[in-house]
């Protein structure tokens, strides 16, 4: 039994007396025994906790508001760009009310056909569209399915014209890139080799580049590379419009670097292409483009690492050929460059999207030597999607454009008019509430300054108010500004809701991303601190009134958070994280991210790991703040032991009257899943921080 009055009363967990030794350092591990799902205990374990759980949901007075209105913000549906394709193109769209976007395609005389409904294959909602890819020529597309969440594509062909499916499936998908060859008849891509040719541990990876013939039995295809390479490495594979390229790139696990092949498949041999070395063992993120005039783009952070676009010309691979057209920028990061050609044009000209501080830019450049000609005017302080060029060129790109009060939507530009046009809306209408969003700089501790986005029912703060922090902070993905039914369901209730572009992340380049990575990794979590620092002493709210969030990286961010500032949050929301550092390499995709955060048996990376683990900053008799885990049976990426035993541990340890809580779900996993699952998570987190926050 609890002794303090008005805590709740935990399920029971036994606590092992487990230690490693780790380089000296003894370990404490007692809650070892919940990383087995299929364990008795830890299903009886579970089951209180869901108890437990839907025991304390009774108190989420703004829930069902929260369920309402997000389902409404969310109302109007989503379009992607077309996708070109000859005469015909594709698209993905969800009608208001729909689980799933459908992939459309769209012929010639505009009749629009339906490709691929994922809830038509499957009427539970398990089944979900993981990627997609059409042939050069239209006539036949490659898609990736995969059940409840788990990631584990089964690839297949269909027929466009018929809608058939004349391929598949072929397993051990995962993650797979299609690069198909003119012609339709065989393409490039990625799989694991067989599980029962690995030991257990190493199933998960052991990628190889294989080429299929549409129709040819998988096991037969041929193994075009990663023979003998790192067990963990993710491949990359691309064939130019014209078929006479094909571009290999290699990373080891998720590292900010990449090693990359091209092979000339003129010849034929497209079975056993001659692969020629462009960049080897350089600590630099480079890719191509070829051009249809024979130039090849290359796209690289060599000496640049905001981004820069150089050309070359075959056979001139070396870096020391690569002649810059768009120079690294010191202020902002290269996005994208779109080649815009065509008779209708006077010259070959470049649409470059670079983004400052998160916020998208668009400028225009001369084709020949990448001089800036003009910006090109956006729709408002927000987020480009694309752009997206027909496969056969072309004046005229579509992008997406959003920003916090916008819902997705489609622009064209056309270089023969130099404008901007609205291209499609979303397919329904939705009523957005005023609110305002603003940038904010503040400083961390080592003097770095960092921006925050504030999105709040007033401009400046008139009263302190509940408050929800978000972050990430790794592998250096940004955060943008973008439409979000959760952040603005919080803001029109009354609350504020900010994100911090804190280190790790992609914002600010290359830099900014290691700055917050391996042994700097302590970077984040003092941005994060700084970042919630910062609202209190501006006013926009207090720590009674503040709740973190994130989720995967974000999980492990707002796990050190509240272990290392426990005072300065009244509420957490920790979803499917990454907590337990000393043994996060044990179990799914581990591994391959010892190259964002160290490897617990290198001795000085242990080092590194131990000094924030989560897991192991757990501190007996601290008030923590109330807290929810949230795992999903299925996720395939971070482990859902790690929200089990931080759950326990810190359960056992809190000396406060505020819950502890685990939210389990099953039949999902760590992204895709269908829109009314989506919309009840983010309700149950909003109601729960609203409980918590003071949201009345």
């Amino acid at each position: 039994m609890n002794p303090r009055e008005n805590a709740p009363t935990y399920p029971p967990a036994p606590r092992l007396d487990l230690v490693d030794d780790f380089h000296g350092t003894t370990v404490a591990d007692p809650y070892r025994w919940l990383e087995d799902r299929d364990d008795a205990r830890t299903q009886e374990w579970l089951a209180a906790q869901t108890a437990l759980t839907s025991q304390e949901r009774e108190s989420w007075t703004r829930r069902d508001g929260f369920i309402d209105r997000i389902g409404t913000l969310l109302g109007a549906g989503t379009s992607s760009p077309p996708y070109w394709r000859g005469e015909r193109y594709f698209l993905t769209r969800r009608d208001p009310g729909q689980q799933f976007s459908v992939l459309y395609v769209v012929d010639a005389d505009g009749t629009e056909r339906t490709l691929i409904d994922p809830m038509a294959i499957d009427p539970t909602g398990a089944t979900t569209l993981d990627g997609w890819q059409p042939s050069k020529e239209g006539d036949r597309l490659a898609y990736q399915l995969s059940v409840g969440g788990n990631e584990e594509s089964l690839l297949y062909v269909m027929d466009v014209d018929t809608g058939e499916t004349i391929d598949g499936p072929i397993d051990r998908c995962r993650y797979s890139p299609v690069a198909w060859l003119p012609g339709s008849q065989e393409f490039y891509y990625v799989r694991r080799i067989a599980p029962e040719l690995l030991p257990e541990a190493e199933r998960n990876f052991h990628r190889r580049v294989y080429l299929h013939h549409v129709g040819a039995n998988p096991d037969e295809d041929a193994l075009v590379f990663g023979a003998g390479r790192e067990m963990t490495n993710y491949y990359g594979v691309e064939v130019s419009r014209d078929g006479h390229w094909l571009q290999v790139t290699a990373s080891q696990g998720t590292e900010p670097r990449n090693d990359l092949w091209v092979a000339d498949l003129s010849s034929g041999y497209h079975d056993h292409p001659a692969f020629l070395l462009v960049q080897g063992d350089v600590d630099a993120q480079t890719s191509l483009t070829f051009g249809r005039d024979g130039r090849v783009y290359v796209s690289t952070d060599l000496d640049a690492p905001r981004g820069r676009l150089a050309v070359t010309w075959p056979p001139d691979w070396e870096a020391s050929e690569w002649t810059d057209l768009i120079p690294e920028d010191p202020e902002a990061v290269l996005e994208s460059v779109t080649v815009l050609d065509g008779d209708e044009l006077e010259e070959e000209l470049l649409l470059v999207v670079r983004t400052s501080h998160g916020v998208a830019r668009m400028s225009l450049h001369h084709g020949h030597d990448g001089t800036f000609i003009k910006d090109v005017e956006l729709p408002g302080a927000g987020t480009i999607g694309g752009p997206v060029e027909h496969i056969d060129g072309g004046p005229v790109t579509w992008f997406v454009y959003t920003d916090h009060t916008t819902v997705p939507t489609i622009y064209t530009y056309d270089a023969r008019t130099d404008e901007v046009e609205l291209y499609a809306t979303p397919p329904g209408v939705v009523d957005v509430p005023t609110v305002h969003s603003q940038q904010v700089e503040y400083t961390s501790p080592d003097g770095t300054v960092v921006r925050m986005f504030v999105i709040a029912p007033t401009q400046t703060p008139d009263t302190p108010r509940p408050t929800i922090l978000y972050g990430y902070g790794g592998f250096g993905i940004p955060l943008a500004p973008g439409y979000s039914a959760a952040i603005l369901a919080w803001v029109e209730a009354g609350g504020v809701w900010a994100v911090a572009n804190i280190r790790g992340g992609g914002e600010e380049g290359e830099e900014w991303h290691r700055a917050g990575m391996l042994a700097n990794k302590q970077n984040v979590f003092d941005d994060f601190h700084a970042a919630a620092e910062w609202l209190c002493a501006n006013g926009w709210t207090t720590p009674e009134q503040l709740g973190i969030y994130g989720g995967s990286n974000g999980g492990l961010l707002v796990g050190a958070a509240m272990t290392q500032r426990p005072e300065l949050f009244n509420a957490v929301v920790c979803v499917a994280p990454l907590l337990d550092m000393i043994r996060y390499t044990t179990s799914e995709l581990g591994p391959t991210w010892t190259v964002e955060y160290g490897d617990p048996v290198v001795p000085e990376q242990f080092g590194w790991l131990h000094a924030y683990s989560p897991y192991h900053r757990v501190v007996a008799d601290t008030d923590y703040p109330a807290t929810m885990f949230a795992v999903f049976d299925n996720d395939t990426r971070t482990d859902p032991m790690h929200g089990r035993k931080m759950a326990a541990a810190v359960q056992h340890a809190t000396s406060g009257t505020r819950p502890i809580l685990l939210r389990t779900e099953g039949d999902v996993g760590h992204g895709a899943r269908a829109l009314d699952k989506s919309v009840v998570e983010s309700a149950d987190t909003l109601a729960f921080f609203a409980r918590w926050t003071g949201l009345a």
